[in-house]
């Protein structure tokens, strides 16, 4: 399809009836919505990421430098629910309304008004949250991972607005989720199924029937808190009969396969990103497919790999061990399919595969220090330390933070009609590839001399390696804000984009003109599949 296949008549009456702020409160628009939701989620990447600056200044020195220890305690806890539940996920939330329904050649997402609910509910949730800060006795302290009794018996007041905050947004990505099934079974254009999707909606799809599996689980926990802080239960007191070993359970039964939810969509973007760059077709689809289906099952019987020192049966040490493991293995197929692909291919480094190739090498250094931590007796001397935090850190930031990047300069084009920047895009790259690896490589080294999590002051035997991370913590984050001049120079004008800016993008959504128009796909694309397309060698 063509831009001449959308007449002025069309265009007319498609134009927006409503101007100004209320256009967009009540916007029903999957693109609009899209929108929305990246533009909070950069919101709350710089939020989250001030507060990581914050942890990593206090952290620059030994001894205590800049904030009270109870203050640290809140930016730890509060650094990542932000990042986890309001950046990341509402980044991925936002690339899926924006290329889903363009890749499956549909006109909107299945449930339009449920989309627009499920988005406000998100700066909702999150102004109460930032705003527990400012209660008496400080917002959350307990950690991202709240472990009772710390969240429960020891809590600060302000935790019944973090339980209420946690179940907002849990609705969220429930109904976002449901939207986005609903969307990609009963929407896709008549000639595609299901074998023929993009990858990027396919990992859409089992991300979102992990989320349905998993939420539900979150509130559970949470509430199960709130009636052990209000209404006199013992859910997690020992004293009055409960476990807090049981929290830990629950949310861990909740919390892996939550991890999963932040990376699968990132192999989606890789798998989309490496066929176009490489020139070539992606190696072994099926069993990308079937990696990301077993990855997401072997992802709910992992939980207590987070647990090994809480005193576990010896049996329940070695399953997890062992089921931790095997996980590695599909996720090992992605690799070796991405390098497959490359191999031979006729490769060109422009900047979203830039973040590409660096997320792939990095979530692989993550990925192997997750297989060191699954070792139980290994486990004993890296749990809790800064081992730890560099393994899920390279998990998550040059892992799913880059694919983020890496999925909004490749689809960029798409959206503005313009091509990014490039001398600046590969600024930003290299920029945040030192950044992210001289603040998280030197954490793996503090942690096995032993440095323990959460804590802002440390032995000075440490001195040198905090030094280095808090400099590359400053120089990543800074250099974030290329990425928003990129963006918004991007928006303004530049390099026009033709409707399929990149020379080995395949799928529907390039047949839509650059930028796209409001209204896509009001007629079912036609759709030729990938097996029998000419195109392609």
């Amino acid at each position: 399809m063509t831009s001449n296949s959308y007449s002025s008549a069309t265009e007319h009456a498609h134009e927006p009836q409503i101007r100004g702020l209320k256009r967009w409160l009540l916007t029903t628009n999957h693109k609009e919505i899209g929108t929305l939701y990246l533009i909070f989620s950069l919101t709350m990447f710089f939020i989250g990421g001030t507060m990581a600056l914050v942890i990593r200044a206090e952290l620059f020195q030994p001894g205590l430098q800049l904030v009270q220890p109870e203050f640290f305690n809140q930016m730890t806890t509060m650094h990542g629910l932000i990042m986890v539940f309001g950046a990341v996920m509402p980044a991925f939330v936002g690339l899926a309304n924006w290329m889903v329904p363009l890749q499956i050649g549909a006109p909107d997402m299945a449930l339009p008004r449920l989309n627009n609910f499920s988005f406000w509910l998100l700066p909702l949730a999150f102004s109460l949250l930032l705003s527990s800060l400012f209660m008496e006795g400080g917002g959350p302290n307990f950690g991202w991972t709240f472990y009772a009794p710390l969240s429960t018996t020891y809590a600060p007041p302000s935790t019944n607005f973090f339980i209420l905050s946690i179940h907002l947004a849990g609705i969220s990505s429930i109904l976002g989720a449901i939207n986005i099934i609903a969307t990609i079974l009963n929407m896709r254009t008549p000639a595609m199924k299901l074998m023929d999707m993009p990858l990027f909606v396919w990992t859409w799809l089992i991300t979102a029937f992990l989320l349905l599996a998993v939420m539900p689980v979150l509130a559970g926990v949470v509430t199960m808190m709130l009636l052990d802080i209000n209404f006199g239960t013992s859910f997690f007191n020992a004293a009055g009969g409960g476990d807090p070993v049981l929290f830990q359970h629950l949310f861990w039964f909740f919390g892996h396969p939550e991890v999963y939810i932040m990376i699968l969509p990132a192999f989606g973007i890789a798998s989309m990103i490496v066929p176009a760059f490489a020139r070539k077709r992606l190696f072994g689809y099926r069993s990308m497919v079937y990696a990301t289906a077993s990855i997401a099952i072997l992802s709910f019987v992992v939980w207590a790999h987070h647990m090994f020192t809480v005193g576990l049966p010896l049996a329940a040490q070695l399953f997890f061990m062992y089921a931790t493991m095997l996980i590695a293995v599909p996720t090992g197929v992605k690799v070796f399919n991405w390098v497959a692909t490359l191999f031979h291919g006729s490769i060109s480094f422009e900047v979203p595969m830039l973040f590409t190739l660096a997320f792939i090498v990095q979530f692989t250094i993550g990925g192997l220090s997750g297989v060191m931590l699954a070792i139980v007796p290994a486990d004993y001397q890296y749990h809790d330390t800064y081992f730890v935090v560099a393994h899920f850190h390279y998990v998550l930031v040059p892992g799913a933070v880059f694919a983020i990047i890496a999925g909004v300069y490749y689809w960029l084009p798409k959206w503005t009609g313009y091509y990014p920047d490039e001398t600046l895009g590969r600024w930003h790259f290299w920029l945040s590839v030192i950044g992210v690896n001289l603040t998280f490589f030197p954490m793996h080294f503090s942690g096995l001399a032993g440095m323990p999590r959460r804590i802002p002051d440390y032995a000075l035997q440490f001195a040198d390696f905090n030094l280095l991370s808090s400099l590359g913590g400053f120089l990543f984050g800074l250099s974030q804000l290329l990425l928003v001049w990129v963006v918004v120079r991007c928006v303004r004008g530049g390099k026009p984009a033709p409707d399929n800016p990149w020379e080995g993008a395949e799928g529907l959504e390039w047949t839509v003109p650059s930028p796209a128009p409001l209204h896509t796909f009001s007629t079912p694309p036609e759709f030729i599949p990938e097996r029998d397309s000419p195109s392609r060698a």
